[in-house]
């Protein structure tokens, strides 16, 4: 079977690797779609990421949902034919971390498509791959390959909007409407906060995310000072949620936050340096937060149900033997939000 295989910046190949039968516990599924993730891009365009750089070829992506082949013994309910949304994250369960209930922090992770740990953690970008059946989770019918293959940047969002900490009725910031800043638009509202305003510093994103629940989308590239109203007695928002990973969209809100409020650092961008002086002077709860774990479930079950509506973020779906333009689109945000491979 073809797989999308990264060897350097700009060298994407479709390489034919073997895959395994499925052994205990596990199924062999079909990949039916996979998102181009932020870090996809960053290995695509640079070859990495800070200090993360690609050593061996790797098989890309980790937003994947397919059909079950084959299972193999001891896989409970599951069966050949259902479809299924796959987790990429696979914790030890066996690390203090794991133990205390932390797995994404977990110190022997296994995150699909990932240069963090050498050899490289193989992706699912790719016909068939193998996972364990505590990674997959039923997809509803009326969910289609796209949506469920956002279930796992839906499930970053969610995790972020959990270390907010209680939303109802509170007023929401969030700066860079992205994937990842749109959908804790999405995440935000549905924790019941009782305002969101967004910013960016592009009108296609800003649009996208009016479209799917912001009270207010702020263009700061055509009005740098947008932030400037919100600034009077202290500040105005309850909780900032920073999704762009920019020192200077961090440090514009910071004004625009009342003391005590809590800003959840989401968005990763290189180190920053940031006002010590103003977190200690409005006592502000600075908190960060990496992937997820149990909320890919919760996100899963929020399709099902119809409780969220991640449509509007699909931008495209491009076959995957035409992973080059996917991925240039994929870059550029003047026209696409979530761009989606298509494994037929």
């Amino acid at each position: 079977m073809e797989a999308l295989v990264i060897h350097a910046p700009g060298d994407l190949r479709v390489e034919t690797i073997v895959t395994p039968e499925p052994g205990p516990g596990q199924l062999l599924v079909k990949v039916d779609a996979g998102g181009i993730c932020g870090s996809d891009l960053h290995y695509f365009q640079h070859g990495g990421f800070g200090t993360v750089r690609i050593k061996e070829p790797m098989v890309l992506g980790h937003e994947v949902a397919g059909t079950i082949r084959a299972t193999g013994p001891d896989c409970g309910t599951f069966a050949a034919g259902q479809r299924i949304a796959i987790s990429p994250s696979r914790p030890c369960g066996l690390c203090r971390y794991c133990q205390q209930g932390l797995q994404n922090h977990c110190l022997d992770m296994r995150y699909y498509g990932s240069a963090m740990r050498t050899p490289h953690v193989q992706g699912a970008f790719r016909q068939e791959i193998v996972c364990e059946a505590w990674q997959a989770h039923l997809l509803a019918d009326h969910v289609s390959d796209q949506e469920g293959a956002l279930a796992e940047p839906l499930a970053v969002a969610l995790h972020a909007v959990r270390r907010a900490g209680p939303l109802l009725g509170q007023r929401v910031l969030v700066t860079g409407c992205g994937p990842i800043g749109a959908l804790l638009v999405i995440a935000a509202r549905r924790a019941g906060a009782g305002e969101v305003v967004v910013t960016d510093i592009g009108e296609f994103p800003l649009r996208k995310a009016r479209e799917i629940g912001a009270d207010l989308a702020l263009n700061t590239a055509e009005d740098p000072d947008a932030l400037k109203r919100f600034g009077a007695d202290k500040g105005y928002f309850d909780v900032l949620l920073e999704a762009s990973g920019n020192e200077k969209a961090l440090r514009a809100a910071f004004d625009a936050v009342r003391p005590r409020g809590v800003i959840v650092q989401v968005g990763l961008g290189g180190e920053m340096q940031i006002p010590i002086n103003t977190i200690v002077a409005k006592e502000f709860d600075l908190r960060g937060a990496f992937r997820f774990h149990e909320e890919f479930a919760v996100a899963v079950g929020l399709l099902n149900r119809k409780l969220v509506d991640v449509k509007p973020l699909v931008s495209a779906t491009v076959p995957y033997r035409d992973a080059t333009r996917a991925f240039r689109l994929a870059a550029d945000r003047s026209q696409a939000m979530k761009v989606v491979l298509r494994f037929d």
